[in-house]
């Protein structure tokens, strides 16, 4: 049997109120690891599961800080031999955050799973409890460990990459933009229908000690070219836009981009628009004005990938393409 590790972080998926019909009004993290555990007898027909618990925060307050600490923790774990693949609970507000910083930053050796709730393990037809089973069962499965961190939800499996929350309330909130699932779990059964890429990203062999303050700034009818005026003033290390449409940016604020640019900051056109992406020279200069496109992700994606490449001293010349390819 797979010897398999919980690393619990807090989370709907630990949250309790006092009424069972109340999903809106609970405490996130309120469960152990250990409680989550307990709850479901049926995962000791997976494999031998223990648990750690980093910490229990409602994952609107998880922070930089925490995605280096759980980075390292599960580095170590993924080394361990007595680890056959580690399943990660997690809130749903910024687990596409967590997901795609893990997808960039961890090895392709073994799987890394994470999961989550829309509703409370309280609650009536809680939806963790499944979701916890399948995604153990997903860490079960060696084959997993060539897509890296991966997301099960649903009786779906996502790569964290492609991951994002897509409904503030529904129970199958999670899903793909541009990217569909990678396979499904039918009860605890898992079933891949893709072959996994295998390599590890550009980021893989490092993990800074911190990481650099990068701001996303976003376009609207008639925003001030200051805000971007105020991140460099306050530190800002770089600048993700997300911009309307394929990346336009607003003509008044050349002078502001124009300015970070010519001090060494880097800033990348990214899209509010929830697929697409923004290509390079596509709907605007890159070239004339040194700035750089996400490709295919989020603003909040392309923040992360930005923080690492700034703490890990990438060249600038080699931004463009790490960012086309995270």
């Amino acid at each position: 049997m797979p010897k398999l590790l919980l690393v619990a972080t807090g989370g709907t998926i630990a949250g309790s109120a006092a009424d069972t019909t109340d999903t809106s009004r609970y405490r996130a993290g309120a469960l152990s690891a250990d409680s989550l555990l307990a709850a479901l007898p049926e995962a000791v027909s997976l494999g031998q599961i223990t648990a750690e618990q980093p910490f229990a925060l409602d994952s609107k307050d998880m922070t930089p800080a925490h995605w280096l600490a759980l980075a390292t923790l599960l580095r170590e774990r993924l080394a361990a031999p007595e680890i056959d693949g580690i399943v990660v609970t997690h809130g749903t507000d910024t687990l596409e955050e967590t997901g795609f910083f893990l997808h960039l930053t961890l090895p392709r050796a073994k799987p890394v799973v994470l999961t989550a709730a829309m509703r409370p393990a309280t609650a009536r037809s809680a939806d963790g409890p499944m979701n916890l089973l399948q995604a153990l069962a997903c860490a079960g499965t060696r084959d997993a460990a060539a897509f890296g961190p991966l997301v099960v939800a649903g009786d779906r499996i996502w790569r964290a990459r492609d991951c994002s929350k897509r409904h503030t309330h529904a129970p199958d909130a999670l899903g793909g933009v541009d990217a569909g699932p990678i396979g499904v779990a039918i009860g605890t059964q898992v079933r891949l229908d893709h072959v996994g890429e295998g390599a590890a990203t550009a980021f893989a062999g490092v993990l800074p000690n911190e990481l650099p303050r990068v701001d996303v700034l976003s376009a609207y009818a008639g925003a001030p070219a200051d805000l971007i005026d105020a991140s460099v003033a306050n530190g800002a290390a770089g600048i993700v836009l997300a911009l309307a449409g394929h990346g336009s940016v607003p003509a008044d604020w050349l002078p502001a981009i124009g300015k970070a640019v010519t001090r060494g900051i880097p800033v990348v056109r990214a899209s509010r628009v929830a697929s697409g992406g923004v290509m390079p020279q596509a709907n605007f200069d890159d070239a004339a004005h040194g700035t750089l496109a996400c490709g295919r992700l989020t603003p909040w994606q392309a923040r992360v990938a930005l923080m690492l490449a700034i703490s890990t001293g990438m060249a600038r010349n080699a931004l463009q393409e790490t960012l086309l390819r995270a």
